[in-house]
């Protein structure tokens, strides 16, 4: 992976861990591009993600959201965030853990569901979060949450969290993550 095009920062985790906010303050704080894959689909697809899993289905959504991925980390060089289950897919897991192996960071924003639920408001714009939304969010993580640890070079919980706060520990921990790879040649994970 070319590092000129590289993602300087991918941002995974659950619905309501702050993903496209916190996305956002970072682009603002080292004044780069920001860049969400879930609006690459929708745009792609010209409806939003709800009208997609009910028009199209979710093996169609996913399918759109591995090609969005795949682009993203191929030709933007600034903060990218990915949907919550775009790293379900196995082929975007072995192009994240390339990006880190090249040194790109992949931060896991993660959130306890007692401060998931007010951001998410568990509505409909969710669709796999219909139904009992807040037993749904609990499945998800369960199923997700070895695969964002797993691909993390860093993890911040969001949780009583501004998404100020969270932009400054996400900075503070990846300059961290620098100075000690200069220091000792590896990095750690948290």
């Amino acid at each position: 992976m070319d590092a000129r095009t590289a993602p300087r920062v991918v941002l995974v985790g659950p619905p309501g861990s702050g993903k496209t906010t916190v996305a956002q303050g970072l682009a603002r704080y080292w004044d780069l591009a920001h860049r969400d894959t879930d609006t690459d689909v929708e745009t792609t697809a010209g409806k939003p993600i709800a009208e997609i899993f009910v028009d199209d289905g979710e093996p169609a959504f996913r399918a759109m959201e591995r090609d969005a991925v795949a682009a993203a980390l191929a030709d933007h060089d600034g903060v990218l965030s990915l949907g919550g289950g775009a790293v379900l897919d196995e082929s975007t897991q072995a192009a994240l853990e390339a990006y880190a192996r090249d040194g790109g960071a992949v931060v896991f924003l993660d959130v306890t569901l007692a401060h998931a639920g007010p951001r998410v408001g568990f509505n409909q714009a969710r669709p796999l979060l219909l139904g009992n939304p807040r037993a749904q969010w609990q499945a998800l993580m369960q199923a997700r949450r070895p695969i964002y640890e797993r691909l993390a070079t860093l993890r911040v919980l969001t949780d009583a969290c501004t998404p100020a706060q969270v932009v400054e520990q996400v900075a503070h921990g990846l300059e961290a993550q620098t100075n000690d790879t200069h220091e000792h040649g590896r990095t750690e994970h948290q």
